[in-house]
């Protein structure tokens, strides 16, 4: 079984503040912390025991999953944290507000830089307080050897180039799990959600626009294994608490059509 979930809000998800966040290692709100204990508490009472957990390389996923195995007395669990689960780069919108860059580059264009598979935004200055290229986190020694990407050199993402540096993490680290028939508990970012979805549920290049995912709410798959050894998802993702899905969706969806 998967259980996969964005992490709680974080101080730039706050309406009150909004920021494009990335790769910008932020905290969560107090709001944040209450989803994360929430989502233990779901997980508590559907008696769901993950056996093994993924995180990102960036706080608001790491203090989540902690939050969360605390709840359910799981701490003890084996953690693995990787850079391919972190957020989508979001280059040169990164630490800046929604409505000024919907401002700046107007509607459709604002959109497409968002929501498109494969657009994406422009690349981030490496000058800037927010590129992380000098960060010791994505430095030599985190390379996993899965392919010759270097997360230092990053600039700039879409969803696309999300999908592409998380699919031999997820071939070679998550599915070998699944296969085993361990229960695996990823706590990441929602473009890390939506593109995992888009690859489990088979969602078009166009109709993955359309999906947004709600901070702190834990999802699950359920899964078969083929004679040949391969997952075969059984149907889509289900939500453990559908109303405060629901209620997140609308709030990550009113994020990007604020104006200023």
């Amino acid at each position: 079984m998967l259980i996969i979930m964005r992490h709680g809000q974080s101080t730039w998800t706050d309406k009150s503040v909004n920021r494009f966040a990335g790769w910008v290692d932020i905290p969560l709100t107090h709001i944040g912390t209450e989803q994360a204990e929430h989502a233990g508490e779901l997980l508590q009472k559907s008696d769901l025991k993950p056996d093994f957990v993924f995180t990102s390389l960036l706080r608001r996923s790491i203090v989540t999953a902690d939050i969360v195995l605390d709840a359910i007395d799981r701490s003890w669990i084996p953690v693995q944290r990787s850079w391919r689960l972190n957020e989508r780069h979001y280059g040169a919108f990164q630490g800046e507000t929604r409505p000024a860059m919907h401002d700046r580059y107007g509607d459709k264009l604002f959109a497409t830089y968002r929501r498109s598979y494969d657009v994406r935004p422009p690349v981030i200055d490496v000058d800037s307080p927010f590129f992380q290229g000098n960060d010791p986190r994505y430095g030599s020694a985190i390379r996993d050897g899965l392919d010759d990407r270097d997360p230092s050199t990053i600039r700039t993402e879409c969803l696309k180039d999300l999908a592409g540096r998380l699919q031999p993490y997820w071939d070679r680290r998550v599915a070998p799990m699944l296969v085993e028939g361990k229960t695996v508990l990823i706590v990441t970012h929602g473009s890390v959600v939506r593109a995992i979805v888009k690859m489990l549920e088979h969602i078009s290049d166009a109709d993955i626009r359309s999906i947004n995912v709600p901070t702190g709410v834990p999802m699950i798959y359920d899964f078969m294994v083929s004679s040949a050894g391969k997952l075969r998802v059984q149907g889509p993702g289900q939500y453990l608490d559908p109303k405060a899905a629901e209620q997140g969706i609308a709030e990550v969806s009113a994020l990007g059509q604020s104006k200023q």
